[in-house]
């Protein structure tokens, strides 16, 4: 199984949508959450099974939610790098900005 390293400028899209959800209805931003975990273990079993999107950044849609997560693997360190969690109507070139120190997950 793969590590996933989640750079802190996503961990922040992450909590500002999720806040935005919770604005709109309790408890909602707490779903949201929830279903970016599970889409992240999905990913950690099976990295490669999500669209290459543009490069080397693979794109991997949430199954209720408008979001994607734009990510890279090194697959010589069996690590996924999340760099974005983007809502699927903003632009893709936003996760180019996001470079900060990540959070390794074990």
């Amino acid at each position: 199984m793969y590590k996933v390293l989640i750079l802190p400028l996503a961990k922040i899209d992450v909590k500002e949508a999720a806040d935005w959800y919770n604005s709109r209805q309790e408890g909602l931003g707490r779903k949201f959450t929830l279903h970016v975990r599970q889409k992240i273990n999905l990913l950690r079993k099976g990295p490669f099974n999500y669209v290459t999107r543009y490069d080397d950044v693979k794109t991997a849609v949430l199954d209720i939610f408008p979001f994607m997560i734009h990510y890279t693997v090194n697959n010589a360190e069996k690590l996924i790098i999340i760099s974005a969690v983007l809502h699927t109507s903003r632009n893709p070139d936003a996760w180019k900005s996001k470079h900060e120190s990540p959070d390794i997950i074990d």
